[in-house]
């Protein structure tokens, strides 16, 4: 899809999940964007960008009732990360009549900053790349490719982390780097309910972004958007 194009909705279903669905999945399968056993909260998360705590209001059923979500663009070509979620952002207002405004309000975040002095670790990522590549393999692991320090960020806030990540780097720039380390029982609490997972001798997620990546990761508290819903509401027959 031409990356300057703003693509609408030809055709959107909308349906709930099986009940024995587990896991949940955002995919291209020919033309067809397609979320897979999604909560309302999960997709307005993945697309504005934000952690569940910068979620403020609505119905239980908002986090609680999961649902399919396949969507045909009217504009021709594979949309690219920006795109999908513009189109799901326009799935949310359309369909489950979505309304909100936005606040600013301090809360706990965790910090990805590059130390006074030093030089990160990342290798820079070859021109011409499409997407970026944010697959964790196994909870711990994170083989990125193609990414901005940004979307390191919201991939530790959506995936990972307990709270809202920044980016205060002030790096510039797509990066290829492996993060490899041990998991806490707080973390990849999105993966649902997991086995304790043994101790694989890696570092500590702290740690790690220090000796792999160069970087520091740390807790702090800032000034963060925080989205409030006026309206929301079940979707309406396909």
């Amino acid at each position: 899809m031409d990356p300057k194009a703003d693509p609408n909705i030809e055709v959107a279903t909308v349906k709930l999940s099986p009940s024995e669905a587990r896991g949940r999945l955002y995919t291209m399968r020919g033309a067809q964007l397609m979320a897979i056993n999604v909560t309302v909260l999960n997709v307005l998360t993945f697309a504005y960008d934000l952690h569940e705590r910068q979620v403020s209001g609505g119905p239980a059923w908002m986090s609680a009732d999961r649902f399919e979500i396949v969507i045909k663009p009217d504009t021709p070509g594979q949309p690219n990360i920006q795109q999908m979620k513009l189109l799901l952002q326009k799935v949310l207002v359309d369909r489950f009549q979505l309304k909100f405004h936005n606040e600013k309000r301090e809360l706990s975040v965790y910090a990805i900053t590059l130390p006074a002095n030093t030089k990160h670790k990342m290798t820079e990522s070859a021109s011409g790349q499409n997407l970026p590549n944010l697959i964790y393999p196994r909870p711990g692991l994170l083989p990125a490719r193609n990414v901005t320090m940004t979307d390191l960020a919201q991939s530790m806030q959506t995936a990972v982390l307990d709270r809202p990540v920044v980016n205060q780097t002030k790096i510039e720039g797509r990066f290829d780097f492996t993060l490899d380390w041990m998991p806490d029982e707080f973390q990849f609490a999105s993966f649902g309910p997991r086995p304790q997972l043994p101790d694989n001798g890696k570092p500590n997620i702290y740690q790690a972004f220090q000796e792999q990546l160069g970087l520091k990761l740390e807790s702090t508290k800032a000034a963060a958007d925080v989205m409030v819903i006026d309206k929301v509401e079940k979707p309406s027959e396909n």
